[in-house]
């Protein structure tokens, strides 16, 4: 009970001298680099702009959903196929082969993914917005 006790302190004093905001927010312009990767979300995006392929869709966040196939979808399933293996974010759902840049542990919702049903390509590029972008 007294080791329980003492914890309890350590977390209660812990929590207490957290450090907060020191001062404003820094709204300085974010240092990037260049990234093939970084290229695929690109030509996806551009695709789906093109063609008019994209939705918003919100649960507890609000996103703007690309979908982009043919050639960009193809380039984005390929390049995901080492990353997949790596994180085990690849998925066989019937006739789908789903990779997804992250794990996928309840559904798709927000998630960057593509998946191959025979030799047909699509991906869903998800881009956080709030609730700005709702209908």
């Amino acid at each position: 009970m007294r080791l329980i006790a003492c914890l309890s302190a350590l977390v209660v004093t812990a929590c207490a001298t957290a450090p907060g905001p020191s001062g404003p927010p820094d709204f300085s312009p974010i240092s990037t680099t260049a990234s093939v990767n970084a290229r695929l979300y690109a030509d996806c995006i551009a695709q789906a702009a093109r063609t008019g392929r994209y939705g918003h869709a919100h649960d507890e966040v609000h996103v703007v959903v690309f979908t982009c196939d043919g050639e960009p979808a193809r380039a984005f399933f390929e390049a995901l196929g080492p990353w997949a293996a790596a994180q085990n974010s690849e998925v066989v759902v019937g006739d789908r082969l789903i990779r997804s840049t992250t794990r996928i542990e309840r559904d798709l919702f927000a998630a960057d993914w593509c998946e191959r049903r025979g030799e047909v390509h699509a991906c869903n590029i998800s881009l956080r917005t709030g609730e700005f972008a709702q209908p």
